[in-house]
Formats: C-alpha cells, sequence, structure tokens
C-alpha cells in the first residue's frame, strides 16, 4: 500500500547506513511499519502489515 508522506510518523534509518547515501527509513505504526526513501521523501511512504514485516525481516541477514 503507498501512501503520502505523514507529519504524524517518525522515521530513522539503520545505524549499519549511517555513512551510506542509498538508503530506507522505518517507522513503527501501531500495526506494523511503514518505509520510505531517504533520497525521495517527498514522494511519500509504503505501509507494511505487522505479519508482512515480520516476513521480511526473517529474511533479512543480520
Amino acid at each position: 500500500m503507498y501512501q503520502k508522506q505523514s507529519n504524524q510518523l517518525t522515521f530513522h534509518k539503520s545505524s549499519y547506513s549511517a555513512t551510506q547515501n542509498d538508503c530506507v527509513e522505518v517507522a513503527e505504526t501501531p500495526k506494523g511499519a511503514a518505509v520510505r526513501d531517504t533520497k525521495n521523501r517527498e514522494a511519500g511512504h509504503l505501509v507494511f502489515t505487522a505479519s508482512e514485516w515480520a516476513a521480511f525481516l526473517g529474511t533479512v541477514p543480520r
């Protein structure tokens, strides 16, 4: 689901990407997470349910 940027969300990026410019930012929501591109913040964000976000995080190497 795509939504326009909301000023009510608090986005952050991983400390692992502190020196990188090609990153995404994540905001926790009551029902999951929202993700946006750091280079195109005004384009809005994608919203994922808690189960979708957990499935994604389960596939990301740590």
